[in-house]
């Protein structure tokens, strides 16, 4: 099945150019101002938006997402909140938007019902960063009904084996953590990820995303050329707390 997610890359494609997919903690500083953030982004050229859902312990994060989660939880915002100003924002705009959220959060909603809402709210895909794809069974088939994308991570130390496994797995996109540890701004990128994502093609025909680490646009451009997509979080996020305002 084509969704919001194909659609876009095969656009692309066919255009000759690569994803910029732009990364909001929902509810920083306000869920308001994350709807009205995720509407500039996509109209300053975004083609894929990833929605942070805050939590208290992120492990996949650094500091600068990590504050920005505290913020989203100061401000009263939830998962059910995030999937009814999805709702809303579904009758402004139809970009692919891929929920980044944490296991614990789907289990104390109920991974049916939060399938369920998360489908008929217009979201795309889910990045759970603390569930590998041998771990993902219960999730699967409620995912697979509500049309959500599972979109697995794949680190550098990845053997193979496991590099073979997780793009057969991974569905929509795979995301290529570039750098070991965990999501923030760095001077350099690794000089490795080109020849790592020709590995990963060899095992998936799927779009393969890179991020954690691209701070600035040289550092989008050079990954880039090794990737169908540039995942810019910390760098983003770090704008926000800088200029972003509550109603």
């Amino acid at each position: 099945m084509t969704g919001r997610i194909e659609s876009t890359f095969q656009r692309l494609r066919q255009a000759n150019k690569k994803a910029l997919i732009a990364y909001l903690m929902a509810g920083d500083p306000s869920l308001a101002e994350t709807e009205r953030l995720v509407l500039e982004i996509e109209q300053a050229g975004a083609d894929i938006i990833e929605l942070g859902v805050p939590f208290s312990d992120p492990i996949a994060d650094g500091p600068v997402i990590q504050l920005a989660a505290e913020r989203g939880l100061r401000s009263g915002t939830s998962l059910r909140k995030i999937l009814a100003m999805m709702k809303t924002l579904r009758s402004r705009t139809q970009v692919p938007i891929v929920l980044m959220v944490y296991y614990n959060s789907i289990h104390a909603m109920g991974i049916e019902t939060f399938c369920r809402t998360a489908g008929e709210a217009g979201v795309d895909g889910l990045i759970v960063p603390d569930m590998p794809p041998d771990e993902a069974g219960p999730l699967k088939g409620p995912a697979a009904a509500a049309g959500l994308r599972l979109i697995f991570l794949l680190a550098p130390t990845s053997t193979a084996e496991r590099r073979s496994y997780v793009a057969k797995e991974s569905q929509g996109f795979l995301y290529y953590v570039s750098r070991e540890g965990v999501t923030g701004m760095q001077s350099q990128v690794s000089s490795s990820i080109g020849a790592m994502t020709s590995m990963i093609r060899r095992h998936t025909q799927l779009p393969i995303a890179i991020g954690f680490g691209i701070s600035n646009p040289e550092q989008a451009r050079q990954v880039a050329s090794h990737g169908d997509a540039v995942v810019v979080g910390s760098a983003v996020v770090n704008q926000v707390a800088e200029h972003g305002r509550s109603p």
